[in-house]
Order: C-alpha cells, then sequence, then structure tokens
C-alpha cells in the first residue's frame, strides 16, 4: 500500500493498493469521491454475496428488524451512462444502500404463507440489472399471503399472551 500525504498538512490525500507480484498493477486507489476497483466482477461474482459479511449497517437492528436473504448484487453506485447499465461508477464502494427491511411478524406472515403454498415463494431482488437505471438499482420484495393472514397472526399471538398470562396466575 502507497500512501500519498498533503504536504502542508500531513493528511492522507490518496491510497493505492497494488499486486504483490513482480507486476505490482495497481488493483485499488482511493482518494476523496473516487473507489477505483480494477476489477469489478468481484461485485459481481455469484451476486457479490460473498461481501455480505462486510456488510455491517442492518446488525443494529437485527433485533427489530428483519430482512430477507439478499441474492442481488450491490445496488448502488452503478454509471449513469445508459450503454454502460451493469458498471458502477469510481466515485464509492458498491454496497447494498437499497434495502426491504420488515418487523418480525411480517416475516412470520410471509414465511408462513410461503411454507402453506409450496408452488409460490417469494423473490427479493433488483430491477433493470441490465440497463441503467440511474446510480441505484431499486429492489422489490414480491410475495403472495393468504387472505386474513396478519389476523391469524395476531390472534396467535393473543392466545400465546393469554395463555403465558394464565401460567403465571
Amino acid at each position: 500500500m502507497q500512501t500519498i500525504r498533503i504536504a502542508d498538512t500531513n493528511e492522507v490525500d490518496k491510497l493505492i493498493f497494488r499486486e504483490s507480484d513482480n507486476d505490482r498493477k495497481v488493483i485499488l486507489r482511493l482518494e476523496k469521491k473516487l473507489f477505483e476497483y480494477f476489477n469489478q466482477d468481484v461485485f459481481r461474482d455469484n451476486n457479490g454475496t460473498a461481501l455480505l459479511q462486510f456488510d455491517k449497517e442492518f446488525s443494529a437492528f437485527k433485533d427489530r428488524l428483519f430482512e430477507l436473504e439478499i441474492s442481488f448484487p450491490p445496488s448502488y453506485p452503478y454509471s449513469e451512462d445508459s450503454n454502460q447499465g451493469k458498471q458502477y461508477m469510481n466515485t464509492r464502494c458498491p454496497a447494498w444502500c437499497d434495502r426491504i427491511l420488515l418487523s418480525h411478524s411480517a416475516k412470520e406472515i410471509i414465511l408462513k404463507s410461503e411454507n402453506d403454498d409450496k408452488s409460490f415463494t417469494y423473490t427479493y431482488d433488483n430491477i433493470g440489472s441490465n440497463v441503467c437505471m440511474g446510480d441505484h438499482k431499486p429492489v422489490f420484495l414480491s410475495f403472495r399471503i393468504a387472505a386474513w393472514a396478519g389476523k391469524r397472526c395476531q390472534r396467535s399471538e393473543k392466545m400465546s399472551h393469554e395463555s403465558t398470562h394464565e401460567m403465571q396466575h
């Protein structure tokens, strides 16, 4: 790694990472508003899911919210050039900025409906993977639930609460 500093302030201006072999080819260059990764396939191979281990923003909310399994590539920052629908911009590290978060009760309804009807599963994906749609790729969640599914869930929660309350007295 090469660190380049601003002479007057000694502040880091740029970081350059090179391959360790004799070629010493630059593989990543970081500057203010620049994230230039020379092999963008790492974000697309297997939809970038190997990189999900570094996605930490959601962890603070896991006790209150739920997210279905991500199986699409990072949704930001895509090139806004209409001829480069799959190309990331070199301004920021690609990340899953566009997400659908659910309450735990919504998760139960969706997953219960999926278990009840094996012919239909949910789909959590992005839109327009091959076309330019701006710097974000929108995501969607498609699922089928039974009529009154939420009412049944509320009723079972109420009955569970009442039986717990009765057992305590």
